[in-house]
């Protein structure tokens, strides 16, 4: 048997005191908190996978600008294994118009306190761990990761 776990992205954007989240229905039913996140594509880096689920949740553009950390986490619900790599920076633009994601309820802006207060709904613990990890000052550069065929 094969075991490989899951790559995903997700994003750490911060404007004035407050962080950009998404509510989403990741089952269909049960209302969620979570970074914009997603699962790494075939063919894209890291960064490139990030900015394209920024997009796709929010209608933000985001540009990363340093890793925050890279999580690992097996979820207790049905034994997936995640390996998360979470990015910091800052979105360049937003199209309010666009059509999010199938499964985003919306994209807003919380302040840390309402989210630690939601923690019950947040996707997974790497929610609140990743953004501890932020405001403790965590940041590795973008170089520490390398794309394509070396």
């Amino acid at each position: 048997m094969i075991w490989k776990p899951n790559v995903t992205v997700a994003a750490i954007i911060e404007q004035n005191g407050k962080f950009l989240l998404v509510e989403e229905t990741p089952n269909g039913v049960d209302l969620r908190l979570n970074q914009p996140a997603g699962h790494l594509e075939a063919g894209e880096s890291l960064c490139e996978a990030c900015s394209r689920e920024v997009l796709e949740e929010t209608g933000y553009t985001f540009l990363p600008v340093a890793l925050t950390g890279i999580y690992h986490w097996r979820a207790q619900r049905n034994g997936t294994t995640y390996l998360r790599f979470t990015f910091m920076g800052s979105v360049t633009g937003h199209d309010p118009q666009r059509k999010l994601d199938e499964g985003i309820v919306r994209a807003t802006w919380f302040t840390m306190n309402e989210i630690r207060e939601k923690q019950s709904i947040h996707r997974s613990p790497i929610v609140l761990q990743s953004l501890e990890d932020y405001l403790a000052g965590k940041r590795y550069p973008l170089e520490l990761l390398t794309s394509g065929v070396l």
